[in-house]
């Protein structure tokens, strides 16, 4: 199980790199949101290269169910079941918000009051997570040693392109609804943010097949 559990720890790293940076953006921002938002974002970049090149070699650092479930199509991962991957994923993703308030004298237990419904964010999150899945099929099938910096390079931009600030991961999501701070969302707007995500992967796994598919041999017997 020591796949699933570094699964988790870096998901918690990874949670408490969001949502803490966040909270020091913000108070230290002076309600410039433009400038708090870019602070978010180099520090999430940042830490996502450091967290892929460190626990890829450990668990395949997916840190997100929708990943893990598109990679367990192609037969990946194939340590802990699959069930323990996603289970580590939202376990250490709660577990990385605590640690967050923990750290900046925030109430641990919160409940986010941060308006994401609209539908423009479910688009956002769908373009998010639809490139994402795309770019980590790709790059792990022609350049798998550029993966921590193309999965980070594409997050960090796509926190400004996308209206959903890309969360483009369902553990993400669940567990941003447990902070009422910069990087919350309400829980009443999770489920669509949810559908939306998990319809993005999957529509990226279909396309990125048929792309990534090998030409077949026209000498090989039918």
């Amino acid at each position: 199980m020591k796949d699933a559990v570094a699964e988790g720890v870096g998901t918690a790293i990874l949670l408490a790199a969001i949502v803490g940076s966040g909270i020091m953006a913000e108070r230290l921002a002076a309600g410039n949101v433009a400038l708090a938002l870019l602070a978010n974002t180099i520090a999430t970049g940042g830490t996502l290269v450091a967290l892929i090149s460190a626990f890829g070699p450990l668990s395949g650092a997916h840190f997100n169910p929708v990943v893990t479930l598109v990679l367990a199509q192609r037969g990946i991962p194939r340590g802990a079941p699959l069930w323990a991957y996603v289970l580590a994923q939202l376990s250490g993703a709660i577990i990385g918000v605590w640690l967050a308030h923990l750290m900046f004298g925030l109430p641990i237990l919160q409940m986010s009051a941060h308006a994401r419904g609209t539908f423009g964010e479910m688009v956002g999150e769908f373009v998010a997570t639809f490139g994402l899945v795309g770019i980590i099929l790709s790059t792990a099938r022609h350049a798998p040693a550029a993966t921590p910096t193309s999965v980070a390079a594409y997050i960090t931009g796509a926190y400004w392109f996308t209206s959903s600030t890309s969360f483009a991961n369902p553990a993400v999501a669940m567990a941003r609804a447990m902070t009422d701070t910069f990087s919350g969302i309400a829980a009443s707007d999770v489920p669509g943010f949810l559908v939306a995500e998990f319809a993005g992967g999957f529509s990226a796994a279909a396309l990125f097949a048929w792309l990534l598919a090998e030409p077949r041999d026209p000498a090989a017997p039918r």
